[in-house]
């Protein structure tokens, strides 16, 4: 696999001239140069050297006033399942890339191969080499951020193992990879250029301490980064004027306990030089679906969490929830060595709800085909992707059942989102967006919108829909409107969950009002 096809070659071009420019651009010596008319074939020592000769050379370089090409050398005949991916973003998650192989077949293995490059590289076998073609049709120069893939063909080996640990699809192995281990719903690769999937540590931190933990021209947080090995966002410009501001650190469980210790030490020593002697507790946000779990039965797990650590743990009460904020805050008092403690068992119980939630999940994405929950690109803040409802789940992890009203709809739109996207109807590089009608009483319209249309802005801003509620729309028969909703499939399923939770509101607080007025006359005889 580590045989090259360099073309578009001047007739005058010599070998000497090909080994002359792959030292210049700090090429390994190739093992051998055959030169044909207008074209040659070189042999690499290994499968990175080719990889960085493709990557350096290929239509940048021009030899004789000719731009070069150079890609893997497989004979049209031998041009199978297997495809190579090179040039994906290093901050790439895989659920994002799993997504994208899935629209153009049935994925049997990915395996990501070992290079010297910043970005990553992937080897992917379909499951038929018409799969594989539409593919390197589709995703050739497909665009992330300022990145385009680049994709070509390499030897399959008749589906000889890959000396790279596989990685099964979901909805199960393919018959060449029983027997051998695979990962869980966390697992990937054990290179870092391309993340596994994440589940970050959110906290909060008094806005005074802001400036301190950023440090002058941001040295301070750039040192926490490079020694935790962490990516950390620090959410000034969200709620302006609030008393705390939020912070998502993205890394291993061990590198967002890391950042996390080194955040508190930076506030206590803050705190210590500006003669605030208050306590500063540790206070970690969390998806309300998953605090029930970390509480447990009868606060079991909490209470042991404390008396391990040594802390006093409280969480927010549910009364602060809204439908645009799903998260509480836990905050956790005690010195901070037993904060740190704390933090590792409550982001422990977290992530494994956490886990056995997305599982859940996506084995039921698997009936809408190419859908993947995580690359629709909403909840990039690395918020799970669940519904409120899942924090009464039954077993842990599983996914409460959803009255058909809710579930049919998803399934049915789901299907029509794929196949407009199975069948062309959207290029390649487009997302699939359409435009939804769903009924809502007339006396929730206003709701809808809110004062002054703060409602429906924080609901577009959200779900990344749009949300249109029509004003001069005559209601039918059963006094309802319709509410249009334009986007891509879970935007729109996050706009119309939302919308039901309002209705639902309004019908509670009809019913209340209604409940209140035939009590009335009762009391009055």
């Amino acid at each position: 696999m580590n045989k090259l096809y360099v073309g578009n070659l001047s007739p005058s071009v010599t070998v000497e001239d090909l080994e002359q420019l792959f030292g210049e651009r700090e090429l390994p010596a190739p093992e051998q140069v055959l030169l044909k008319s207008g074209y040659a074939f070189v042999d690499f020592p290994d499968q990175n050297s080719a990889i960085k000769a493709i990557e350096t050379l290929s239509g940048k370089v021009e030899l004789h006033g000719k731009l070069i090409e150079v890609d893997y050398s497989v004979p049209k005949k031998l041009r199978s399942r297997k495809i190579q991916i090179r040039n994906i973003p290093p901050h790439l998650q895989w659920e994002v890339l799993d997504g994208l192989l899935a629209q153009h077949g049935t994925v049997e293995n990915v395996e990501q191969v070992n290079t010297d490059t910043e970005t990553a590289v992937v080897n992917v076998t379909y499951a038929t080499k018409e799969e594989a073609k539409v593919a390197i049709e589709k995703l050739t120069g497909h665009q992330f951020d300022d990145y385009s893939l680049n994709v070509s063909y390499i030897m399959d080996m008749d589906g000889a193992s890959p000396v790279q640990a596989p990685r099964a699809r979901r909805g199960g192995r393919s018959s060449r990879d029983q027997g051998t281990p695979q990962p869980g719903p966390s697992g990937g690769f054990g290179s870092p250029r391309l993340r596994q999937p994440d589940f970050p540590l959110r906290m909060l931190v008094p806005t005074q301490f802001v400036g301190a933990i950023i440090g002058k021209e941001g040295l301070t947080i750039k040192n926490v980064t490079k020694q935790t090995q962490s990516k950390v966002d620090i959410h000034r410009k969200e709620n302006a004027g609030a008393a705390e501001k939020p912070i998502t650190i993205h890394s291993t469980p061990e590198g967002c306990s890391s950042a996390c210790r080194m955040i508190l030490d930076i506030m206590q020593k803050e705190a210590n030089e500006t003669k605030t002697t208050e306590e500063i507790p540790l206070k970690i946000l969390a998806h309300n679906s998953l605090v029930g779990r970390l509480i447990g039965k009868e606060g079991r797990n909490l209470k042991k969490i404390e008396e391990e650590t040594g802390t006093k743990i409280t969480i927010s009460s549910l009364q602060d929830l809204t439908i645009y904020n799903p998260e509480r805050t836990i905050t956790v008092k005690g010195s901070l060595e037993a904060c740190c403690k704390a933090e590792v068992e409550i982001m422990k119980k977290l992530r494994e709800a956490y886990e056995n939630d997305i599982a859940a999940i996506n084995q039921q994405a698997n009936l809408i085909p190419g859908l993947n929950l995580n690359a629709l690109g909403i909840f990039s803040s690395g918020l799970p992707v669940l519904p409120p409802a899942a924090a009464a789940a039954g077993p842990r992890g599983a996914v409460p059942p959803v009255a058909p009203a809710g579930y049919n709809p998803f399934l049915a739109q789901g299907r029509i989102f794929g196949k407009l996207k199975e069948e062309n109807f959207f290029s390649g590089k487009e997302e699939v967006k359409l435009e939804t009608h769903i009924k809502v009483p007339s006396t929730a319209a206003g709701r809808v919108i809110g004062k002054g249309g703060k409602t429906v802005n924080e609901l577009q801003n959200l779900t990344s829909a749009e949300v249109i509620v029509p004003r001069d729309q005559t209601p039918d028969e059963n006094d309802e409107v319709f509410v249009k909703i334009s986007g891509h499939f879970f935007a729109s399923q996050t706009a119309q969950r939302k919308i039901r939770e309002i209705i639902q509101q309004v019908k509670q607080q009809e019913q209340k009002h209604q409940q209140g007025a035939a009590v009335s006359p009762h009391h009055s005889k």
